[in-house]
């Protein structure tokens, strides 16, 4: 079984927010998990489609595998850098934003009929 994998970093949405998208199409057949992620209300839908798309694209061109056997097998989603960014509030007080990116790995892998 060959195993193709596609990498999304530094997206803009926290980890946190990434892994509520990627449960739900952890296991299920790529069409159908793309088909899912693009009716998700969702902002980090997008990107996780994106990146399956990216997957899909790889099995087909590099590895030489039909996307219609494939299964999401791994999809897990790491933290990134957090960019600090200031605002300043009523009194000279300092308001700490931290802007979340995170790191985003897909695994396909290909099941045959037995």
């Amino acid at each position: 079984m060959d195993e193709v994998r596609a990498t999304l970093r530094f997206a803009g949405s926290s980890a946190q927010k990434m892994r509520r998208v990627i449960n739900v199409i952890r296991g299920r057949k790529a069409p159908q998990a793309l088909a899912l992620l693009q009716n998700m209300p969702q902002t980090a839908a997008h990107d996780v489609a994106k990146l399956l798309r990216s997957a899909m694209a790889n099995a087909e061109e590099n590895a030489g595998l039909r996307t219609e056997d494939m299964v999401v097998s791994g999809a897990f989603a790491n933290e990134g850098p957090t960019r600090r960014w200031r605002r300043f509030g009523a009194r000279g007080r300092f308001k700490p934003i931290l802007r979340r990116t995170s790191h985003v790995t897909i695994t396909l892998r290909e099941v045959t009929a037995e």
